[in-house]
């Protein structure tokens, strides 16, 4: 049986599924955590990956956001693991076997630009794949990305982020492979290409998606500023970070979701 196949069935054999959003969450990130309607580990759904990485708890959640029901992923998977891109994708597929098709993409990410702070929520607006990966080799090919991420929605989080006082930045996503972080020539060459933030993440789970037919949000969460000094970057920063953005994003996306302009 197709793997694909063979997840979707398990999982709705388990429950009835009917969502039409869906949030993959990046590190350090928790969001929405009640009311839980359904919930599994990534361990228990035949062919999943194992989510290893800190800040990634590995499970799959149905929670009611505002009278809607909604699919959090709460852990990714990444090249920098040792997984292919098609295994990096496997998320995404599932979600969009289950109906899913409007999907938020949100990520622990490096700020580039250097009037950023830590603590920003930045837009994705358009990405830079410096992975040397596309998941979709071999097929299918010649994706259309010039709208990869929604125009329409990324005017949506703008309004509501100005009614409710949060600030967006906007900004150009640079993915890379990790698990290092960059060095100052990097930074410095990717200020110079466009960047505005860079992570470890998302831009083969965007590409995969638009595949797919999804209309795509991408949210970097900005958890360090990248300084011309020697000032080091942690993973134990990242997640502590991620973890205090987490308010202002789940109020972000819970307004959004509650004014149902995106169902």
């Amino acid at each position: 049986m197709d793997k694909i196949k063979e997840s979707v069935e398990f999982l709705t054999k388990r429950y009835s599924f009917n969502q039409k959003i869906g949030i993959v969450l990046g590190s350090g990130l928790k969001i929405f955590g009640q009311p839980l309607l359904f919930s599994i580990d990534y361990g228990e759904i035949p062919n999943m990956p194992l989510a290893t990485v800190p800040g990634h708890s590995g499970r799959l959640d149905v929670v009611r956001i505002e009278g809607y029901e909604v699919i959090v992923m709460r852990g990714r998977y990444h090249l920098y693991e040792g997984y292919s891109p098609k295994e990096v994708v496997f998320p995404i597929e599932i979600l969009r076997h289950l109906g899913v098709d409007i999907l938020v993409l949100t990520n622990a990410s490096g700020g580039i630009n250097e009037t950023y702070n830590s603590g920003d929520i930045m837009l994705i607006k358009d990405h830079i794949n410096l992975t040397g990966e596309n998941p979709l080799i071999g097929g299918p090919n010649f994706i259309d990305m010039k709208n990869a991420y929604s125009y329409k929605l990324r005017e949506q989080l703008k309004e509501i982020g100005k009614d409710i006082g949060i600030n967006l930045r906007e900004g150009v996503y640079v993915g890379v492979k990790g698990p290092t972080y960059e060095t100052p020539a990097e930074i410095k060459f990717f200020r110079t290409i466009g960047g505005d933030a860079v992570g470890m993440s998302t831009v083969l789970e965007v590409i995969r998606a638009r595949s797919l037919g999804m209309e795509v949000i991408g949210i970097s969460c900005i958890t360090n500023v990248h300084k011309d000094d020697l000032s080091p970057v942690t993973h134990e920063e990242v997640l502590k970070v991620g973890n205090e953005i987490s308010r202002n994003l789940e109020c972000l996306l819970r307004e959004w979701i509650k004014r149902g302009i995106s169902i």
